[in-house]
């Protein structure tokens, strides 16, 4: 009986916390107030186990995780372009993403999932374009 009511709570435990994921949308513009080929918004703070759907709200965009910008043990992401692609992000940092064809142009965003108020080590460490490099500076100083 013991181990019954244990199994219960633990899939009770899983429920709730399937039940507590919140959905984001992330939009790839090639234009906003903040200027040329960008993701609205620039950055965001989710949780463990929280999902966010890129949208191309136009067309030519995709979104992809950023080689060496994600946290040990996450999984790489890449979208097809002109495509939305939902990801739900299940390990705590700092995830920088990309749109492939607007990379140089700048056109990059940071997921924080988790408390941390520091990208994990390394993730500045990448070469990329300097407009790319500025857009996740900006990203980070705002979240």
């Amino acid at each position: 009986m013991f181990r019954t009511i244990l199994g219960a709570t633990a899939a009770s435990i899983m429920l709730a916390g399937a039940a507590t994921a919140e959905d984001f949308e992330v939009h790839m513009m090639n234009r906003s107030d903040r200027g040329a080929m960008v993701f609205e918004p620039p950055s965001l703070r989710v949780a463990i186990g929280d999902t966010v759907k890129f949208v191309a709200t136009d067309k030519g965009h995709n979104a992809e995780s950023i080689k060496g910008m994600i946290p040990e043990g996450a999984d790489t992401f890449k979208g097809a372009i002109n495509e939305e692609v939902t990801v739900t992000f299940t390990e705590e940092g700092f995830y920088g993403i990309k749109c492939n064809p607007h990379f140089g142009m700048g056109m990059v965003m940071v997921v924080a999932v988790g408390d941390s108020a520091v990208p994990q080590d390394g993730f500045l460490e990448g070469r990329m374009p300097k407009k790319a490099k500025q857009g996740i500076d900006d990203a980070l100083s705002s979240l």
